[in-house]
């Protein structure tokens, strides 16, 4: 849905229509009551443009003046992430926790992974078995059945794009801080995450 902002001009003359007709009434934009008008109409400028612009920032896709209130209520920024050093991360961090499914199998962490815009692929480990161990396998002990292996580029790039950055906000920014903490909060608490970056 397209939302439609009206200029200052259609909102004076929109007030001016709405005035009694009448000598006392002129409609003549030197007039003093054209002046008032024309001192109002601006405002309402503003104020249908911050409501038409309120649609887009409902969405933490989209948002960027409540992403304070999107990322308070989603408990970010996450204490051992620190912030996000720029907006559309922050974005894509409150998204991805907001539309996260849950679960412990490798596709839905490998999905919240790709949703936070990192590549990833996972092992999980089991240990070693008589009549299922080949020759050549690790011979993992009771404690492997709890660990995971997050294989991930050893730096992820994030780079500046025109039109979604913040002033301030680097022109590109790199590491997997946010990834490493991210997974720690969804993985289950009994489980064992093991980063490896190559």
């Amino acid at each position: 849905m397209l939302a439609l902002n009206f200029k200052a001009a259609d909102f004076l003359a929109a007030m001016q229509a709405l005035l009694p007709r009448g000598r006392v009434w002129p409609r003549d934009q030197d007039t003093v009551q054209a002046k008032v008008l024309s001192g109002l109409a601006p405002c309402y400028e503003r104020q249908t443009a911050r409501a038409n612009y309120l649609l887009v920032d409902a969405f933490p896709s989209t948002t960027y003046e409540l992403l304070p209130e999107w990322e308070s209520t989603l408990g970010l920024p996450d204490p051992c992430a620190g912030a996000a050093p720029t907006i559309p991360q922050r974005r894509q961090q409150a998204l991805a926790r907001l539309t996260a499914i849950g679960g412990a199998s490798i596709p839905q962490l490998t999905a919240f992974a790709t949703s936070l815009r990192y590549s990833v692929t996972i092992t999980q480990y089991t240990q070693a078995r008589a009549g299922l161990l080949r020759a050549g396998q690790p011979v993992n002990g009771y404690d492997w059945n709890f660990a995971w292996k997050i294989n991930a580029p050893l730096n992820t790039v994030t780079r500046a794009v025109a039109g979604a950055m913040a002033a301030g906000d680097p022109l590109a920014s790199w590491g997997n801080k946010v990834l490493e903490c991210e997974m720690r909060a969804v993985m289950p608490a009994h489980t064992i995450p093991i980063f490896a970056y190559a």
